[in-house]
Order: C-alpha cells, then sequence, then structure tokens
C-alpha cells in the first residue's frame, strides 16, 4: 500500500528543521492546552509526533484513495444541474475520506475543533495532497480562507463559522470578475447596506474555484461612487442564506476536478468581515499571501509526481538493449528534475516556517502585548515571509511546468497519449504560474526586496552560517555569484530609471531565487548528505544562470529598451 508521506524521507527532513522546536512551542503556548484539550502536546516530541501521525494518515489517503480517483476524476469532472455544483464521484470520495479523517480546519485552533497545526506541517500536507491529485488540493487547501476568517472575522463570525469548516465544510474565495483579472481594485460586484444594517451583494463573478462552497469570503464594492481599491470591503456569504446560482463551469484544460465556476449574485444576503473599505488593502492580500504559499506547495507536489513518473519510466523503458535512463541524456535531464524539485521544496518550507514564526506572535498579540523582543521578531520574520511568499510561488510553478514537460519529453510519444499519468500531470501544472498571481505579477511583489535590500540581507545571514569542510567550496561558489548579483543591481539602480528597474525586475529576481535556494540546499546538505547531489547539480544550474542574468544586465543599457517594445 502506498503512503505518500512515508515514501517520502525528504518531508522528514523538513519537519524537523531546528527551528520548529521555537514554533511549536509558540504555538503551543508553552504547552500549557494539554490541561484543556486531552489531545494536545504535553511537549515538542509528543507534537511532533502528533505531527508524524497525521502526515501518515495524510500519506496514506493520498496514496490510496485519491491518487486511485485521480485518472477518473480528470475523465468525468464536475458538472451543474440546477445551479448547482455535483462533484466527480472520485472528488465525493476524495471529499469524504477527508472529512472522515479530520483533515479539515488543519491549522484551526483546538477550541473551534481544528488541529492547532502550525502553518509548516499543513503545507506540507497540501504538497502531500497535491501529488496525489493537484486539482483536489484546490477543494481541500481552501480550508486555509479559514485562517483569514480568523484572523480578520469577529468572535461571532469566528464561532459560527471556523467549526463548520473544521467539521468539514468547504470554503472559496470570491475575487476574480469578467473584467477585473489580476485588477482586483476594478472589482464591481455591488455590496448595499440594509436598514437593518445586513448586506446584499449583486453581480458576478467568474473563475472562482469551488465556487458552490458552504462558505465564500467574497471581496465586494461597499462604497458607491467609488472606483479603486480603497471602495472594496470583505464579505462572508454562507450559502444556506441562498441567491447565489452557478452560471457554469469553466471548461479547463487541466485540473478538471476543481470547479471553477461564473456565479451571479442577485440579492445574496452577506454579513461584512472586518472593516469596511480594508477588504482589498488589507483581507485579501493577507487572503492571497497565503493562498501564493498554497499554490507553491501545490507545485512542490507536481514537481514531486513528475518527476517520480519520469524516473519510474527512464529505469523500465528499454532502447538499444538498455534501459534509458543509462543514457547521459536521460539522466542529467532527471538529476536536472530532482535538483529543481529539491529547491523548491526547501523554499517552500523556509517560507513556510517564515510564516508561522510571523502568524504566531500575531495569535499572541491577540492574548496579551508582545514585549519589545518578540515585536521585533513577528516585524523581521512578517518581512522575510513577504520576500519569500513571491520567490516561491513564481519559481516553484515555473519549476513545476519544466519538470511535467520534461516528464513527458522522457516518456517520448508514450507521454503524449493518456495512456501514461505524465499527459494530465503537464495539464494540471500549467495553472500553477498563472493563478493566485502570474509569476510576472510575482515578480512585481518581489522586486521590492531586491532593491531594498532583503534578499542580501538573508542572502549574507545564510552565508555566515558553517558547513562542513567537504562543502565549502560549493560555499565559495555561491559567495562569487551573490557578489553578480550585487553589482548587477548596484548597476541598474545607478541608472535612477524606474522603466529600466522594471525591464530588469525579472533577471534580478530570479538571480536572488537561484541564489535564496542554493543557499538553503547548502544547509539541507550540510545537514543530510541525502540533499548533496541535488546541492551540485542544482548551483552548476544557477551559476550559470546567475552569469547569464549578470551578463544581460552589463551589456544592454536604458537605451536599448525601445528594442523590446515592438508591437
Amino acid at each position: 500500500m502506498a503512503n505518500f508521506y512515508t515514501d517520502n524521507p525528504d518531508l522528514k527532513h523538513h519537519l524537523s528543521h531546528p527551528l520548529m522546536e521555537k514554533i511549536v512551542a509558540l504555538k503551543e503556548r508553552n504547552y500549557s492546552q494539554a490541561e484543556e484539550f486531552d489531545y494536545a502536546p504535553l511537549n515538542f516530541e509528543d507534537a511532533m509526533d502528533n505531527y508524524d501521525k497525521v502526515l501518515e494518515v495524510v500519506g496514506e489517503i493520498c496514496g490510496t484513495t485519491i491518487a486511485d480517483n485521480a485518472e477518473g476524476v480528470d475523465h468525468q469532472g464536475p458538472r451543474v444541474e440546477n445551479n448547482r455544483v455535483i462533484y466527480a464521484d472520485g472528488t465525493q470520495q476524495n471529499l469524504d475520506a477527508c472529512r472522515k479523517a479530520g483533515l479539515m480546519g488543519m491549522s484551526m485552533p483546538r477550541r473551534y475543533g481544528g488541529l492547532n497545526f502550525p502553518i509548516t506541517p499543513y503545507i506540507m500536507a497540501a504538497d502531500i495532497v497535491s501529488r496525489a491529485d493537484t486539482g483536489f488540493e484546490n477543494l481541500w487547501g481552501l480550508q486555509d480562507c479559514a485562517e483569514t476568517l480568523y484572523e480578520f472575522g469577529n468572535d461571532d463570525q469566528r464561532e459560527r463559522y471556523i467549526p463548520r469548516v473544521c467539521a468539514g465544510e468547504t470554503m472559496s474565495m470570491d475575487l476574480t470578475e469578467p473584467d477585473a483579472g489580476s485588477d482586483l481594485q476594478s472589482v464591481m460586484l455591488r455590496a448595499t447596506e440594509q436598514p437593518d444594517g445586513t448586506w446584499v451583494l449583486n453581480g458576478v463573478k467568474r473563475f472562482i474555484t469551488n465556487g458552490d462552497s458552504d462558505i465564500h469570503l467574497v471581496l465586494a464594492r461597499s462604497e458607491e461612487g467609488t472606483k479603486d481599491g480603497r471602495g472594496l470591503s470583505m464579505f462572508i456569504y454562507d450559502k444556506r442564506n441562498g441567491g447565489v446560482d452557478v452560471r457554469r463551469i469553466e471548461n479547463k484544460m487541466g485540473i478538471k476536478g476543481s470547479p471553477t465556476c461564473e456565479l451571479t449574485y442577485k440579492n445574496a444576503k452577506a454579513e461584512l468581515c472586518g472593516n469596511r473599505r480594508l477588504g482589498l488593502i488589507k483581507y485579501v492580500m493577507a487572503l492571497m499571501n497565503g493562498a501564493r504559499l498554497g499554490i507553491a506547495a501545490q507545485s512542490v507536489g507536481v514537481s514531486e509526481i513528475a518527476y517520480r513518473e519520469a524516473l519510474a519510466y527512464a529505469r523500465e523503458r528499454r532502447q538499444f538493449g538498455k534501459a534509458i535512463i543509462e543514457f547521459p541524456a536521460v539522466s542529467e535531464m532527471l538529476s536536472v528534475m530532482k535538483a529543481k524539485l529539491d529547491a523548491s521544496r526547501t523554499l517552500l518550507y523556509e517560507c513556510a516556517r517564515y510564516v508561522d514564526m510571523y502568524k504566531v506572535y500575531e495569535d499572541i498579540a491577540r492574548e496579551r502585548s508582545l514585549n519589545p523582543e518578540e515585536r521585533a521578531e513577528m516585524k523581521h520574520y512578517s518581512k522575510l515571509a513577504d520576500a519569500l511568499t513571491p520567490l516561491a510561488k513564481g519559481l516553484s510553478s515555473e519549476y513545476c511546468n519544466q519538470n511535467a514537460y520534461d516528464c513527458i519529453q522522457i516518456h517520448g510519444g508514450s507521454g503524449f497519449m493518456k495512456d501514461y499519468a505524465c499527459e494530465r500531470i503537464y495539464r494540471d501544472a500549467r495553472i500553477t504560474s498563472i493563478y493566485e498571481g502570474t509569476t510576472q505579477l510575482q515578480v512585481v511583489a518581489a522586486i521590492r526586496h531586491v532593491t531594498t535590500g532583503t534578499y542580501k540581507a538573508l542572502i549574507e545571514s545564510y552565508a555566515a552560517r558553517e558547513v562542513k569542510p567537504e562543502l565549502q567550496a560549493v560555499k565559495d561558489r555561491l559567495a562569487k555569484i551573490t557578489s553578480m548579483f550585487c553589482t548587477a543591481v548596484e548597476k541598474v539602480a545607478a541608472t535612477n530609471d524606474q522603466t529600466y528597474t522594471d525591464f530588469m525586475a525579472r533577471r534580478m529576481v530570479e538571480m536572488a531565487g537561484d541564489i535564496v535556494m542554493s543557499y538553503l540546499l547548502l544547509d539541507d546538505a550540510n545537514r543530510n548528505d541525502s540533499f548533496t547531489a541535488s546541492l551540485h547539480v542544482y548551483v552548476n544550474m544557477a551559476e550559470s544562470e546567475v552569469c547569464k542574468h549578470a551578463d544581460f544586465i552589463a551589456k544592454v543599457t536604458p537605451a536599448e529598451m525601445d528594442f523590446y517594445k515592438k508591437a
């Protein structure tokens, strides 16, 4: 019987990172909850054992039920009947299995029926689920919307809605509209306050993942006469109240089991979440950061299954009298796929740990005032999480697309047929670099951390760590490409030309990402010899990429940008 957690020792490596001890102690309030909840951990070892056991359950359900259903779900897909979504049979079985195992509301506090997991093991579960069925991860992973409800809803809303999510009800975030895709400040769904203080919503939403969910977080225009983000608020819509119909489900290239809906709101009763006017400016930004971390996890799961499918085929397929894995062209592709997978995963969990650190302090601040040291730590980790989230989402999604492409290439003509899983994996992968902000928008989010020196400071902190003597040569190489990165950034900054900075942004962000992931892999290899091969393969690749971008930045002047403006 396959278990997608126990068959992957890399996951336990990341779960046992040294920073976890502090994260868990803070999350568990120094293990004081054991007095109130008999299933709360008594100490760090107890907590880690709990995460391990739950992830083993996730791995078992994924390795059997969800993975077994993936092909059938892809063929059948969901449908609309009487303005309601009917899931594919396999999707419903998957949801039932997750509900029965108590895998909904994993990061929510115990007082609401959750497991009180830190973000890191929850994101690890998302990684595992995505490997089993990328489309199903969307439905299961939208429980993360409860985090936004927990952060910004009032006590009454938390008490009414979060236990329902923990019991297995589904959520969605209704943001996008036909004329407001990436430009969310153009949202026009109308929210009208009633004389009794309640609200009704009218309009259309499009591209809404799991749009017929039980509980929706909705971005709507609450301030009449406004046209920008300052007129938008966040609302909670409860499906039990009616007023929202599914007009249609999009016919998509991939992630077929995840219903992407067009919704019509007709005097749909809703309630304000948080304060008016902060819907986009504050709440959606928090919601999107959580979603982007989830897509990074989804991307890593895709990279994992793409690599495994390619490796298995390369070992079995024989040509010219030997297995194709014995040909250097194929073995190199597999090595690069594994390096990209390992680099994506180490960045994902570094980011998740940073998110854990600042979010747990935010939560503690709801109970008591933080001391100056705690406030400084919260600010520090919040900045790092803000810097790494667009890197994790942007680069991991690009790598998973590359790995899915190479998976098909290794399969050759067979990979183009529906007889093998790689064809579905390839289709499922494509969306990851588009939704929750395209890769280009991730660059826009990340570039300020290049220009303000956040990435440079982070890289310097990694460089200050001691490594084993046999890894020192790799560390020296990373110091050289870091210098090239800094020189390139200085050259761009010296032009004092915002258009030129925007033009070079992708290159500088990719350089920063390559170096950060190289240092993280160095840290992994320093703790665990199994990462040594991926470290060397990735650093070889990163070095060539940084050199390429540095050379381009050195040679191309602002005057030459006109050549890139052809219609």
